[in-house]
C-alpha cells in the first residue's frame, strides 16, 4: 500500500474550526504528524491567507478539510422562534438581540474554495459530511492531493469508497465536535470507534483512519491493532499553547465537568459533541426550536460572546470527545510525541 500522507508519524491532528488555525497544523506537522487548517468556517480570502501562513511555515505535508453539508433554505420564521428561545439568556448577559448575524455561519465547499486549493496544492483535502458534486470533487484530484472523508456507519463507508475517496475516517461516536454523519441523521445508527473501526476496516479496500475518543497511546495502539492505518486526533490538542481554545473553554477542560460530555443541537442545529453546560441542561440538548445546521448557531454567537466576556461557559459550545480529561496542558510537539508512543515499529515509517 502506498504511503498516505508521507509523514513521519500516521498521525492527523483532526481540523477543529473554532479552536486552531495554521499555527497547531504547522505545529504539528514539525512533530512528523500530519497538521489540519479547518475551512469550514473561513471564506476564500480567509482559506487563501490560511495556507499561505501554513505553506510559508512548513514543507511538510498537510491537511485541508472542508463541509460538504447542504445548505439549508432561509427561514425567518425558525430563526425567530430560536431567538425568543434564547430571549431569557439574552436579557440575563445583556446580549442585544440586534448583532444576531444573518446567512450561514458555516459554508460547503464550492468552487472559490477549488481555486484555492489550486493554488497551494495541499497534500491531503478531507471532507465533513460525504463528498462534493462529481465536478468540484475532480477539481480537487486534479491537484493531486489524497482525498479522506468520515464515515459514521460501514454504509457510510461504502459510500465514500465509491465516490472515490482515496481513505475513509472512522469517526466513532465518542469523537468531540460535529458528528459526519450524511446518509442517515438517526443516531441510534451510531457506533463507538472500536466498534465501528474494525467493521469498517472489513468492508472497504481503502485505508481506515480511527478518529474518536482516542487521545493517548493506549488509544493509538489499540486503533492500529483493530485496522486502522493511521488516527486522528483532536481533543488531546486542545490546551496546546497553539490552539486558540478560549480561556473559558480551557478552564472546563482543566476541570472535573470534563467527564460528562453529550451530543447536541443547541449550539449549531447539528449533532455535535461537546461538555454539558447550563443551555444544554435547561433547554435539552435537542430543543425543538433549533433551527437547522448551521442557522442556530446565529443567534448562539452574540450570547457566547457575551456570557465568555463576564468568565461564563453557560452558552459556548464547548466542544471535546469523552476523552476530553485526559487533555494535557503541554506543546503540541509533546503531544504529537506522547501519542506517538502508542505505534510499534512496523507502523512507524509513517503514513
Amino acid at each position: 500500500m502506498r504511503p498516505l500522507f508521507n509523514t513521519a508519524l500516521p498521525l492527523i491532528q483532526a481540523p477543529m474550526a473554532g479552536v486552531q488555525d495554521w499555527r497547531l497544523a504547522a505545529a504539528v506537522c514539525a512533530a512528523g504528524g500530519l497538521g489540519s487548517v479547518p475551512a469550514g468556517m473561513l471564506d476564500a480570502a480567509g482559506l487563501e491567507r490560511q495556507l499561505a501562513q501554513l505553506s510559508a511555515a512548513t514543507n511538510s505535508p498537510w491537511n485541508v478539510n472542508f463541509f460538504c453539508h447542504d445548505s439549508p433554505a432561509p427561514n425567518p420564521e425558525g430563526e425567530q422562534r430560536w431567538v425568543e428561545t434564547l430571549h431569557p439568556y439574552y436579557d440575563e448577559f445583556g446580549t442585544d438581540p440586534s448583532t444576531i448575524p444573518e446567512g450561514p455561519s458555516r459554508k460547503p465547499f464550492d468552487a472559490d474554495c477549488a481555486a484555492v486549493l489550486a493554488l497551494f496544492r495541499p497534500a491531503v483535502v478531507s471532507f465533513h459530511y460525504g463528498l462534493p458534486e462529481a465536478s468540484l470533487l475532480d477539481r480537487v484530484k486534479a491537484t493531486g492531493a489524497t482525498v479522506l472523508s468520515s464515515a459514521t456507519t460501514v454504509e457510510e463507508a461504502l459510500w465514500l469508497q465509491a465516490q472515490g475517496a482515496d481513505a475513509v475516517i472512522a469517526q466513532g461516536l465518542e469523537a468531540g465536535g460535529h458528528r459526519g454523519h450524511f446518509l442517515s441523521d438517526d443516531l441510534s445508527r451510531q457506533q463507538g470507534t472500536f466498534s465501528l473501526l474494525p467493521q469498517v476496516a472489513d468492508a472497504v479496500s481503502i485505508p481506515v483512519i480511527a478518529a474518536g475518543g482516542i487521545a493517548s497511546p493506549a488509544g493509538v495502539r489499540a486503533a492500529m491493532a483493530l485496522g486502522a492505518t493511521a488516527v486522528q486526533v483532536g481533543t488531546a490538542y486542545l490546551l496546546c499553547p497553539e490552539a486558540t481554545t478560549k480561556p473559558v473553554h480551557r478552564e472546563w477542560l482543566n476541570s472535573d465537568r470534563a467527564q460528562h460530555t453529550a451530543l447536541t443541537t443547541v449550539f449549531s442545529g447539528r449533532p455535535a459533541r461537546g461538555m454539558v453546560n447550563r443551555l444544554m441542561h435547561e433547554l435539552g440538548c435537542f430543543p425543538d426550536t433549533a433551527p437547522a445546521f448551521p442557522l442556530a448557531g446565529n443567534a448562539i454567537g452574540p450570547l457566547r460572546a457575551a456570557a465568555e466576556a463576564q468568565g461564563s461557559g453557560d452558552c459556548s459550545p464547548l466542544w471535546a470527545g469523552q476523552n476530553a480529561s485526559d487533555c494535557r496542558e503541554d506543546s503540541a510537539a509533546m503531544i504529537t510525541a506522547w501519542l506517538a508512543e502508542g505505534f510499534d515499529s512496523t507502523r512507524s515509517g509513517g503514513a
